[in-house]
């Protein structure tokens, strides 16, 4: 004979599931700030330590604004203001 389980597989009998909070893009909304290529200080928060473009499911940015990003953090590394490559 085979015994009965009776407790909820993992986590407990009548928790709430963990629901994570989206992130909201942090371009889009009233007062957010503009991408710009001259803005060497926001260009450097999505960029990682290494000098590469940190994904847009990590920084929570939208699609249109992750690639508009991405073209001032190129334009900035061409004309100097920004590192390729950071050792």
């Amino acid at each position: 004979m085979k015994p009965v389980v009776t407790s909820a597989p993992r986590g407990g009998a009548g928790r709430r599931p963990f629901f994570r909070r989206r992130k909201t893009c942090p371009f889009s909304g009233a007062n957010a700030p503009k991408i710009d290529y001259k803005d060497v200080k926001l260009l450097q928060r999505f960029i990682s330590e290494r000098g590469k473009i940190v994904p847009s499911r990590i920084t929570a940015v939208s699609a249109k604004k992750q690639r508009e990003l991405a073209q001032a953090i190129k334009r900035a590394r061409f004309l100097g203001l920004l590192p390729y490559v950071v050792k």
